[in-house]
């Protein structure tokens, strides 16, 4: 499918994006994650950056940045609590593709007045605790991650959760005033498998273990049969409100595409 044509210039505002973003969207149907993001690196001036966690999601796309040699930086939160199979495969992946991924820390002043605020595992005294930390360890890290940024790339799929679903293929984000692109939102997670097994991407071998979802070593456990996707992540929590601050659905706008079963 032969991608439409774009404007090349690009201003990180509602105004100047909002004809960028709807012609992204329609661009981004029926073509594959590699073509997506081709089309955005062509379509978006300036810096556009990725964020992995080293799930399958990630791990895919990282595998199409890099093979596809495009400008699109790939950067990770290290919040200090990762599991040691997480570090493992981010050495493994640098490997692989001969590409360092960036970690982004936290703020040493910052974690250390969290911890002796709320103690080094506080977050499960409360939604409040928890929410503080992952804004101290997560949301902070990423607004500097972010800083004069023109688009962000993510890994979310529409059927991961509940909130997943009222996000777009691409949107502007007033959060952190940037496009936001969602390349994999209308895949299954059978369908990434299948990818990332037939091209030996390295995989973070917990997904085995019951794992789908995989964060903070501390706020994640495998799941048992019949949960959630995310059952796993913050599971001591009520389930409407499991997310970490990085993703926010916008306004109801819901992405009509259904997951795909195969695809390139």
């Amino acid at each position: 499918m032969p991608a439409p044509s774009l404007p090349l210039a690009f201003e990180s505002r509602p105004r100047a994006s909002g004809r960028l973003v709807g012609d992204l969207v329609e661009g981004f149907r029926g073509l594959s994650p590699a073509e997506r993001l081709t089309l955005l690196r062509r379509s978006v001036q300036g810096r556009i950056v990725f964020t992995t966690s080293f799930g399958l999601e990630d791990q895919a796309l990282t595998h199409w940045i890099f093979g596809s040699g495009l400008d699109i930086a790939v950067v990770t939160l290290d919040t200090g609590r990762l599991f040691p199979e997480t570090y493992a495969l981010w050495s493994e992946t640098e490997q692989r593709y001969g590409k360092r991924i960036r970690g982004v820390y936290p703020r040493g002043e910052a974690l250390e007045e969290l911890v002796a605020d709320q103690g080094i595992d506080g977050f499960y005294l409360s939604v409040e605790a928890r929410k503080a930390c992952c804004g101290v360890r997560k949301v902070e890290p990423l607004r500097r991650a972010l800083g004069g940024v023109s688009a962000w790339v993510t890994g979310l799929r529409a059927d991961q959760s509940t909130n997943r679903l009222g996000m777009e293929l691409v949107s502007f984000d007033p959060s952190y005033g940037l496009i936001k692109a969602n390349p994999l939102l209308d895949w299954s997670r059978d369908a990434l498998f299948s990818f990332v097994k037939e091209n030996g991407v390295p995989l973070n071998p917990l997904h085995e273990r019951g794992f789908p979802s995989i964060g903070c070593a501390p706020c994640t456990r495998a799941i048992r049969p019949g949960e959630p996707e995310r059952a796993g992540r913050w599971w001591w929590e009520d389930e409407a409100r499991k997310e970490c601050g990085l993703h926010v659905a916008e306004d109801g706008r819901l992405t009509r595409a259904a997951p795909q079963e195969a695809g390139a």
